[in-house]
């Protein structure tokens, strides 16, 4: 498990999926785009950060870089559920005041974490979800696309090994099964926020929701305790409540972040789950667990990066 230390300065982790490829399995090319639209998730969010901007915003701007991209499962390049629809899912949640906004089951909006934001910022709501969340995106003019427009050739295939394994008992790979996005930003002021936006999994049922818009499950942030995004078996992750029982084990049993996440992650794999996640504590220190071959993850503090994806890489930020 990747730790890092206590850091009094502000401090970002993000993460792209978990089990997302193996080794061999991408081209160099692909594996070399992969890397580069994880720097610049880093980029955008720690601009803000460096500048002294708050943990919200740098955690909705690295998000949104990788709903922008097509090689995460968020956002343009989302899985497919098993009538070739999209359905998107996020939530977002500041750690001061532990407002939180959610929105599921959208397939128009073009950048769903900032319609989590704004469900946080400008409803008594926690969460919207289907066509209310669209009409109220449409309402805060929130750009939206033709769902058409977040399909690739990628997940396409996807759903049709999925549906083809099915058919013949056959098993399917960690990058069809998995697939979020998240962030957690500790700011220069100690504040901590979190932010996550997933499609959900190849083949999943229409109108299947995961823990990416659950707080506590997905996504958490605690000003006192930890910000935490997770990826990976969506229902074991709200069994677990996994975000909130790690901030519970940091607070109400003294463990340290990094001790924490080790039990949680037992936890989870106990529970059937495969999965990764990160988080920041209180005090800067940070965790970016898996046990998966693999999850797209990046660091960025004292002015360096360092980016990520499969389990035996090294993160030297």
């Amino acid at each position: 498990m990747t730790t890092m230390p206590p850091d009094a300065g502000p401090v970002l982790l993000i993460h792209g999926g978990a089990g997302a490829i193996q080794k061999g399995e991408a081209s160099p090319e692909r594996e070399a785009a992969i890397r580069t639209d994880l720097a610049r998730s880093l980029e955008a969010g720690w601009a803000i950060l460096a500048r002294g901007g708050p943990a919200l915003d740098a955690v909705e701007a690295a998000v949104r870089v990788m709903e922008d991209s097509p090689f995460f499962n968020a956002g343009h390049g989302a899985a497919l559920t098993s009538e070739g629809t999209i359905e998107h899912d996020s939530s977002i949640m500041e750690g001061r005041t532990r407002a939180a906004g959610a929105v599921s089951g959208t397939s128009r909006i073009r950048n769903p974490v900032s319609a989590a934001r704004a469900v946080m910022e400008r409803t008594p709501h926690v969460m919207l979800t289907a066509a209310g969340a669209e009409q109220f995106a449409r309402e805060q003019g929130l750009p939206l696309v033709a769902p058409w427009s977040f399909f690739t050739p990628e997940r396409l295939q996807a759903l049709e090994r999925v549906q083809a394994a099915k058919r013949t008992a056959a098993a399917t790979t960690e990058k069809d099964r998995h697939g979020t996005v998240g962030a957690v930003p500790r700011d220069g002021a100690g504040h901590l926020a979190a932010a996550t936006s997933t499609g959900g999994y190849a083949d999943k049922m229409p109108g299947r929701v995961g823990d990416t818009p659950i707080i506590g499950a997905g996504t958490y942030a605690h000003d006192a305790t930890i910000a935490f995004s997770g990826t990976g078996h969506g229902e074991s992750f709200i069994k677990g409540v996994l975000g909130h029982r790690i901030a519970c084990l940091v607070e109400l049993k003294g463990m340290t972040l990094a001790d924490a996440s080790r039990q949680a992650l037992d936890e989870l794999a106990a529970l059937g789950g495969s999965g990764g996640f990160i988080a920041i504590g209180a005090d800067g220190a940070a965790v970016l667990p898996h046990n998966t071959p693999g999850m797209y993850r990046g660091i960025a503090r004292g002015g360096r990066m360092a980016v990520a994806i499969f389990g035996d890489d090294v993160l030297d930020a």
